[in-house]
């Protein structure tokens, strides 16, 4: 088994949607590989207000909260309800908070496909401000 499939894996071992209202959570889910690593998981949590946040985020944040900051593999998933896995690319809040969380981010790998992976930097090539 590859180290993709496994951590795609992982990722969908933590989905399990509930619909509350207007909320949808835990439809997705994601798993990261810390430069320590250890492997963290997390879900999303969609709210019709914004208030949410996606499953990268809160992987992140319990990688976090174990004092780690630098991501070696990330990927994250959502499961159809006929049970098959899509591997979903990061949203464009999530790259950007992937890299302002430790530039070293940059050069995570981020699982696309089961046979794909990209540096965050190639997910975000314009990552250095520039002026005028």
């Amino acid at each position: 088994m590859s180290t993709e499939y496994g951590l795609i894996q992982r990722a969908a071992s933590v989905v399990r949607p509930k619909r509350i209202g207007d909320s949808t959570m835990g439809d997705v889910g994601c798993a990261l590989v810390a430069e320590d690593g250890e492997i963290y998981t997390g879900v999303c949590i969609d709210t019709p207000c914004g208030m949410g946040y996606c499953a990268e985020h809160n992987a992140i944040g319990t990688m976090i909260t174990h004092g780690e900051y630098r991501i070696r593999t990330i990927v994250a998933v959502w499961v159809d309800q006929e049970g098959k896995t899509h591997v979903i690319p990061p949203c464009g809040r999530c790259r950007e908070f992937m890299k302002q969380v430790h530039p070293d981010n940059l050069e995570a790998d981020v699982i696309l496909a089961k046979n794909k992976v990209v540096k965050l930097k190639e997910l975000l090539p314009h990552h250095v401000w520039c002026d005028g």
